[in-house]
């Protein structure tokens, strides 16, 4: 990657960020003594009675925009950011808004390579401190890795939380969490919204699923504590989510508004223990869930907006004073009861502190701003959210020196020793469901010539092509003659045929499996090709709870890899080919397709070679 120039850190400090020196000169991060954290809430009251309403307001907004740039963004960025906010650029989001964070995308064009993400970290940076009140902002996005990661390769890519479900250790989900960590330092990304928090309990969950560490509440609380202290330890604010808990249900909060039907006593024992974990371990922020607990608030208003969850619950019964961070107030779960100026003032009133990327800023900022200036709102009530949010970038050291160089992300970002602990860590996650006659391991002798064939999710970061080109790369540079043949998540039956031909004279087949339902063509794809009697092995690149719905078709083997991501997929392979062991176990139990009350692999299982 070539070099671009940037001014070092300290020249952009002396630039911009004198005026913010003088206002409050941060203590080091993780400062111990009490007598340093009242000098810094001192420091603090006196910034915000500097403030005027305005940037107050703004303080407690975190916005996406669109561009690679916090200045000069493509023109198609420029008329993305002027139909959907009202400004052109970053630059102009922060003087006209005063918004106390930005989130970055992907599809926002916000992360193309690590050293533009630092100069956009950095002009960011900028335009807050040239603000006549200088304030830094904290920079997030949401890196769970697995299915979920906005910041791609070269930045290292560790296994996805259920992979580390699978593999069990809180010592590999630490230092995956630290990696991460540093690796979004070094890009000027302060505030990860990670780890995920949700036990997930229901197969059908089609938002948690794999994004959960699993279904024991104490096993899941174990590692989500682990990351955090990875996280935190790295020098970036870690997030847990979504409170109090999504794990349990069949709906979208992106698309609908979400039910949990768990009793309290029920949410104590399945919910609760990673969140308390979370708040054990010092977690410096948490993410609500738009859903409904009719046990925790009979109003049925969600969670984002209840404030006896968020108030009754949170603070006062569990303790928690840090920052309370709403998930985007741009999905259907938080707009399907209230329109788009009340959400972010209940928002306020149940007890959030950040109110992330409403669909109308416009709206939603003066909605707050006039909340307050008609009484619904208290100015001391707004006060109280800017200090938990100053407090957390004072913690961070974002007073003292906010900037990035590139020579921060060259010694950090995708170094080789960071790439060398994701693929150990990956490779502890594999799981091996079955092995009929004990086809697993494969030898080069007796089935060199492998046919991959399979499902090609969109790729999220970290992926350099389709699961199965992937899959077939990983067999070709392990000595195997792989042929990759992509049949989609619902094959037709051209494409169903065409794979059935391909197998003639192969070895084997590998079938990348992908959330198979009891109605889908996937399930003729494997019986058709094991038909053919080429052996058949299925790698689940997402759910586990494939196999369920396989069972029958014929396949001799099957594997969960828990991800399509380059590094969990390259650890299956490892271990289909007998160059690693199949060390993991599943975090979650797989029911029978067809009578859900009878269990088929439970919690802990995984065969060995």
């Amino acid at each position: 990657m070539p070099a671009r120039s940037t001014p070092s850190r300290r020249t952009l400090l002396t630039a911009t960020a004198a005026a913010a020196s003088a206002v409050l000169v941060s203590p080091p991060a993780h400062a111990a003594t009490p007598a340093a954290h009242a000098g810094t809430r001192d420091r603090l009251r006196r910034l915000i009675s500097r403030m005027s309403l305005e940037e107050k307001v703004g303080q407690l907004f975190v916005m996406r925009v669109y561009g690679h740039s916090a200045t000069s963004p493509d023109q198609a960025d420029i008329d993305a950011n002027l139909s959907e906010i009202g400004v052109r650029t970053a630059a102009e989001l922060i003087e006209r808004y005063h918004v106390g964070g930005i989130i970055y995308f992907a599809w926002a064009h916000n992360t193309r390579d690590p050293h533009q993400i630092a100069d956009l970290s950095n002009g960011i940076q900028q335009a807050g401190l040239a603000k006549p009140t200088p304030i830094p902002l904290l920079v997030s996005t949401d890196q769970e890795h697995g299915i979920v990661a906005r910041v791609g390769k070269p930045a290292t890519l560790v296994p996805g939380a259920m992979a580390l479900g699978a593999g069990g250790s809180r010592s590999d989900a630490r230092e995956a969490a630290r990696i991460a960590g540093a690796e979004l330092a070094a890009m000027g990304i302060v505030q990860n919204y990670a780890p995920v928090a949700d036990v997930n309990v229901n197969p059908a969950n089609p938002v948690i699923g794999v994004r959960s560490f699993g279904a024991d509440p104490q096993a899941v609380a174990g590692l989500v504590a682990a990351q955090v202290r990875g996280y935190q330890g790295a020098g970036i604010a870690a997030t847990s989510k979504h409170f109090p808990g999504h794990g349990d249900t069949k709906d979208d909060s992106h698309f609908a508004l979400p039910t949990i039907h768990h009793t309290r006593e029920q949410w104590l024992e399945l919910d609760a223990p990673p969140f308390r974990a979370a708040i054990a371990a010092g977690i410096d922020s948490i993410m609500t869930a738009h859903i409904v607990v009719p046990a925790l608030d009979p109003s049925e208003d969600p969670a984002t907006l209840s404030r006896p969850i968020l108030t009754g619950i949170l603070r006062e019964e569990l303790g928690y004073d840090g920052v309370v961070v709403t998930d985007s107030l741009g999905m259907a779960g938080v707009r399907e009861k209230y329109g788009d100026d009340r959400v972010p003032v209940l928002a306020l009133k149940a007890g959030c502190d950040q109110l992330l990327n409403p669909p109308s800023l416009s709206i939603a900022w003066n909605a707050v701003l006039q909340a307050v200036r008609n009484g619904e709102l208290t100015e001391e009530r707004i006060e109280e959210s800017i200090m938990r949010i100053l407090l957390l970038k004072s913690k961070l050291g974002l007073f003292r020196d906010p900037f990035v160089s590139h020579r921060d992300v060259d010694r950090t970002v995708g170094k080789r020793s960071h790439l060398a602990a994701a693929d150990r860590i990956a490779g502890e996650t594999t799981t091996l469901l079955a092995n009929e006659n004990g086809l697993l391991p494969l030898s080069r002798r007796t089935h060199r010539n492998v046919l991959v064939v399979g499902a090609d999710p969109a790729s999220p970061s970290g992926t350099t092509g389709p699961p199965t080109t992937t899959l077939a790369g990983a067999f070709t540079e392990l000595g195997f003659t792989a042929t990759a043949l992509s049949t989609g998540i619902t094959p037709t039956a051209a494409k169903i045929d065409e794979a059935v031909a391909a197998a003639a004279g192969k070895d084997v087949v590998i079938v990348g499996t992908y959330n198979v339902s009891a109605t889908s063509p996937q399930r003729t794809l494997v019986s058709r090709l094991a038909a053919t009697g080429v052996p058949v092995v299925t790698v689940a690149i997402r759910n586990p709870y494939d196999i369920a719905q396989l069972t029958g078709t014929g396949f001799a083997a099957s594997v969960a890899a828990y991800s399509w991501t380059d590094v969990e997929l390259r650890a299956a392979v490892r271990a289909i080919a007998g160059r690693s062991e199949p060390e993991g176990r599943l975090p979650v139990p797989v029911q029978r397709a067809d009578d859900p009350t009878q269990v088929l692999y439970p919690i802990g299982y995984g065969l060995r070679y």
